[in-house]
């Protein structure tokens, strides 16, 4: 399992995929209230940031590439939904000092959309595991969250390896980081644990390690009471990924002791 934090955003979650689940959320909202009466509940999104490597930092510096496709009815046309989708969706969610000249958008570059969802793709599983974490960023384990309760460490411990890594980015020790955790069935202590500060951090990675170990107890039944899983708060993960929802208990840094 492995778990991501950066310094690039408030959320520390990468630019490209915060964006990208805002751009989702926002085409939700005007569907829903009626700005955009003639959208359909099947959209897909996609932001492409330039950025700048400050030893091994990263800083957005702008946004390249925006790509929105979306289901639609059958009045509206392809000419009005591209306008209206750039002026009502995409100027709310991205700021304006991030877009230039230069950008590019492809909105519903394939063209008209009005069959979607489950008619229109059938054998949907729920496994969209890089959507639902860093947009590719860090790495992935390869255990799917959604269909899983919270005694699966596929589920529970990348909550706490998120936890754990944006506990570090928040104490600023260290502007990246990516935690990664490995289990066995019926070993509850964790198998071995990794911390990748991509050179951002004035510790070693055995030092950060030891400071993890020092603060959190990663055992699966610890990290359900410490987190408070067991309870009905999974709907919401569905939708705009795991760790985009600022209210879950993984995304509230823990108070670090040295």
């Amino acid at each position: 399992m492995f778990g991501y934090a950066t310094d690039e955003t408030e959320e520390k979650l990468p630019l490209t995929i915060l964006l990208a689940h805002k751009l989702n959320a926002a085409l939700a909202a005007a569907r829903r209230d009626g700005t955009l009466a003639w959208l359909r509940p099947d959209t897909k999104t996609q932001v492409t940031v330039e950025y700048r490597n400050d030893n091994g930092a990263v800083i957005p510096l702008r946004v390249d590439t925006v790509v929105i496709s979306t289901q639609h009815a059958e009045e509206v046309t392809t000419e009005e939904l591209r306008s209206q989708i750039i002026e009502k969706v995409v100027n709310k969610v991205i700021p304006a000092k991030l877009l230039d000249a230069n950008t590019k958008y492809h909105i519903q570059p394939s063209g008209r959309f009005v069959i979607g969802g489950p008619q229109g793709d059938a054998g949907l599983t729920g496994r969209k595991i890089i959507v639902d974490t860093y947009g590719g960023w860090g790495a992935h384990g390869g255990g799917a969250f959604s269909g899983k309760d919270f005694s699966k460490v596929d589920r529970s411990a990348a909550y706490a390896a998120r936890w754990v890594a944006k506990s570090l980015v928040h104490a600023k020790l260290a502007k990246r980081a990516l935690v990664q955790f490995s289990y066995a069935i019926g070993v509850a202590e964790p198998l071995s644990i990794y911390v990748d500060s991509y050179g951002t951090s004035k510790y070693s990675s055995s030092e950060l390690v030891a400071i993890i170990r020092k603060n959190f107890d990663l055992r699966p039944g610890v990290i359900v009471k410490e987190l408070n899983l067991a309870r009905p708060i999974y709907f919401k993960t569905a939708s705009y990924g795991h760790f985009t929802n600022q209210e879950n208990t993984w995304e509230q840094p823990k108070d670090l002791v040295l």
